[in-house]
C-alpha cells in the first residue's frame, strides 16, 4: 500500500462506550481497526512495522495492580519493547485512559520523548529523575513536563489504559516542552516508523 497508517494517538472525537457492570473486559484497541478510536499518522515508509510492547507490571489485557496506581504507591510498572526498524533515532511513549474523555480527548497519564534508539526498556520502579539520558517528559492531565502518573480509576466499570510506543526517525529539540496533547503529537507526524501498545485494566480501590 502506498500509504500505510499506524496508530499514533487516540482520537479527540472518541467517546468510550459504557461498560456494563460485571461484563467481560473489551479487547485491546488494535492499530487501524477500532474505527473512530484512533487518530492515524502517515508512516514514513510503505511497509508497516509492529513493535511488541510488554509491561513489567501486568500481563497484556490484565488488571493493573494497585501499587502502580495513584491509589497506592504510583510506582512505575516497567516497560519493554522490541527494537524499532532500521533508521530509528528515538522512541516516544504515550499512556492514555481510553474510557475517560476530558475536553474531547482520552485523558493523558504519561508521555516521554527522545528515548535513545539503543534503549528498549524502562525498569520497574523507575524514579522521575532516572529517566533515560536526553529524554524529555511531556504533559499529562496535571500539567506540562510530568513524570508517570498511574491510574486512579473512578467508581464504576474498569477502564482501559493503553501505553503506546513509537519508533521515530528523528530526535525532537532539547528544549521541546509541549503543554498539551496536541502540541505533543504534532512533531511526531510523518516521523513514525513503527508502533505498538500494551493495555491494562484499572479499577477503583474501595475503602476497606
Amino acid at each position: 500500500m502506498k500509504k500505510l497508517l499506524i496508530a499514533a494517538a487516540l482520537a479527540t472525537a472518541f467517546t468510550a462506550p459504557a461498560l456494563a457492570q460485571g461484563a467481560p473486559p473489551p479487547p485491546a484497541v488494535e492499530a487501524g481497526k477500532d474505527l473512530a478510536a484512533i487518530v492515524t499518522l502517515p508512516a514514513t515508509s510503505d511497509e508497516f512495522k509492529q513493535i511488541d510492547v510488554m509491561s513489567g507490571g501486568w500481563p497484556a489485557g490484565g488488571d493493573i495492580p494497585f501499587k502502580y496506581t495513584q491509589y497506592e504507591g504510583n510506582e512505575f510498572p516497567g516497560l519493554h519493547w522490541t527494537d524499532g526498524p532500521e533508521g530509528t533515532q528515538s522512541y516516544a511513549i504515550i499512556m492514555q485512559d481510553t474510557d475517560f474523555v476530558a475536553r474531547g480527548a482520552p485523558i493523558l497519564h504519561w508521555s516521554i520523548v527522545n528515548i535513545p534508539a539503543s534503549q528498549t526498556s524502562l525498569k520497574v520502579g523507575m524514579k522521575p529523575e532516572e529517566k533515560p539520558a536526553g529524554s524529555i517528559y511531556g504533559p499529562n492531565y496535571k500539567g506540562a513536563t510530568q513524570p508517570y502518573l498511574g491510574p486512579r480509576t473512578p467508581p464504576g466499570p474498569k477502564h482501559r489504559y493503553h501505553i503506546q510506543v513509537f519508533a521515530l526517525d528523528t530526535l525532537l529539540p532539547a528544549d521541546f516542552a509541549p503543554k498539551s496533547y496536541a502540541e505533543l503529537i504534532e512533531p511526531l507526524k510523518g516521523h513514525v516508523l513503527a508502533s505498538g501498545s500494551v493495555m491494562g485494566l484499572g479499577q477503583e480501590k474501595k475503602a476497606q
